[in-house]
């Protein structure tokens, strides 16, 4: 019974969080307080308040929800494929889907909450800041993997191709949010692959290209 009624809370706090996911994603996680969730729910501030206590809690652990849906949607389903260029590719292309198909109001989260938070100093920012970091040294290990098997030229530089990879999609989110414009992803693809093609070895361009006609 007690299990029972620990799953249904665990629940519960993270249907709670999801909306909140949903509502910081558009309006910022200023905007984000234990009222203002309240009156979405419909749920009282009491009841909420005994979830999370502050509103600086509510915003670190929407943070935390925010990483665990990314996780789930971007990161395990790549677990699997091959490590090195082929798992890049993988986790770049599910990163646009994730980011292209949200069912968010806002867009993508990271790229809304990184643009208010990123001048202001202190717990929140420092979470986003890390989680932030946590994604570009995955896909800088991938990079610099894929670089010893020979998948891409030595002299490619890990760092700069993954900065542009990262720009590639957040252009893709802002020029499809704020332009309406269709094409948006479909550009965000062809300039990963055109990025990565600019060092791809014979091996790295066989990878790319059945990664392309997949």
């Amino acid at each position: 019974m007690l299990t029972t009624l620990l799953s249904r809370g665990d629940k519960t706090r993270e249907d709670i969080l999801r909306t909140s996911v949903d509502i910081a994603s558009a309006e910022g996680l200023e905007g984000l307080s234990i009222g203002r969730l309240a009156n979405e729910l419909g749920m009282s501030k009491s009841g909420l308040f005994a979830h999370f206590g502050s509103k600086e809690v509510l915003q670190l652990a929407t943070l935390e929800a925010a990483s665990r849906i990314f996780v789930s949607e971007v990161v395990r389903p790549s677990e699997n494929i091959e490590p090195g260029l082929s798992r890049l590719i993988a986790l770049v292309d599910t990163w646009i889907n994730s980011v292209a198909n949200t069912c968010n109001r806002g867009g993508c989260f990271f790229y809304a909450v990184s643009a208010e938070m990123d001048d202001r100093p202190g717990k929140v920012r420092d979470l986003i800041s890390k989680l932030t970091r946590d994604w570009v040294n995955t896909l800088t290990k991938e990079m610099k993997l894929a670089i010893k098997l020979g998948e891409l030229e030595k002299s490619c530089d890990a760092e700069l191709v993954v900065f542009q990879l990262h720009g590639f999609v957040q252009e893709g989110n802002w020029f499809r949010r704020l332009h309406r414009n269709n094409r948006a992803f479909q550009m965000t693809r062809e300039s990963v692959y055109r990025a990565l093609e600019n060092y791809a070895t014979a091996e790295g361009k066989a990878i790319l290209a059945k990664a392309r006609s997949s």
